[in-house]
């Protein structure tokens, strides 16, 4: 129940800090809140020999909304604090709800938005969020910036599109539009494990009361993240009544791919990904009307 030795760094600045991951490449981790990272380098699951601890870096813990309603969040940012945010709760609500099913309180109040997404657990609530809220990530290097869509970060479990060099440096939320509701739902043995089947929904409906656009997404329903973009369409231009929501929650049943765990086959995950779904967008219409 110890880690392997390592070298450990407390930079300042985030230049110093991509600048400590340049020189080590694959040999450095970036620690952040610690709560996955640290009990895996206890287990000696993971043998990084460098740390790079990013506690003293300033400017990775802001929480930014602009007029128009899109959200700008810094990796460091706590997971307690963005689920109690007043700001977050008003332009993307479905963060505090999906958060509120993350681990317990004692691991929210340490753990980072942005370890939380960079360790990419395909079981974890909030990389699903990501997928439907259609977020994008801020890659930082030595080398310089780009973004990735989040449907493109998450590649296999524990596993992102992030380069050696590179750390999750921000993560950007477009804005809602008008008429929007969301919701978030999972199924637990106990709260605060890892879901069997969790659901993220956000439906928009038009002046009239019809589905304008909608989004879903599941955890624990596969390998990664999974989008279900064949149910979401099919309710476009509905209604969103309990026959277009009992024909996406089929369709949603057919695009998981649920891996199967010790608390539930893949076929009760399947089931449990059609329930949640159909609940979910029962609540997302209720919220947008």
């Amino acid at each position: 129940m110890k880690p392997a030795p390592f070298e450990w760094h407390a930079p300042a600045t985030l230049d110093a800090a991509l600048a400590l991951k340049a020189a080590h490449g694959e040999e450095a981790r970036f620690l952040a809140g610690g709560q996955s990272l640290v009990p895996a380098m206890n287990f000696r699951v993971a043998q990084p020999a460098v740390l790079v601890d990013l506690n003293r870096v300033a400017g990775l813990d802001s929480i930014l909304a602009s007029a128009d309603g899109s959200l700008r969040i810094g990796a460091m940012v706590r997971n307690a604090r963005l689920e109690a945010d007043a700001t977050a709760r008003a332009t993307h609500p479905i963060l505090a709800e999906a958060l509120a099913e993350v681990a317990h309180p004692q691991i929210r109040n340490r753990g980072t938005i942005g370890g939380n997404l960079s360790h990419a657990d395909p079981a974890s609530e909030m990389p699903a969020v990501m997928l439907a809220l259609g977020a994008r990530f801020v890659l930082r290097s030595a080398r310089g910036v780009r973004e990735v869509e989040a449907a493109a970060f998450f590649v296999a479990p524990l596993t992102t599109a992030l380069e050696p060099d590179e750390m999750l440096a921000e993560i950007l939320l477009p804005a809602l539009p008008p008429r929007t509701g969301s919701a978030f739902l999972e199924v637990a043995r106990r709260r605060g494990d890892y879901a069997m089947m969790g659901c993220a929904a956000v439906v928009t409906l038009d002046a009239a009361g019809r589905c304008a656009a909608a989004r879903l997404a599941f955890c624990s329903a596969g390998p990664t993240p999974v989008l279900a973009p064949r149910a979401a369409d099919a309710l476009v231009g509905s209604a969103v009544d309990e026959a277009a929501i009992a024909a996406a929650a089929a369709m949603a049943k057919e695009e998981v791919d649920p891996m199967g765990s010790v608390q539930a086959s893949p076929a009760y995950q399947r089931h449990l990904a059609g329930v949640l779904a159909a609940r979910a967008l029962r609540l997302a219409k209720a919220r947008a009307a």
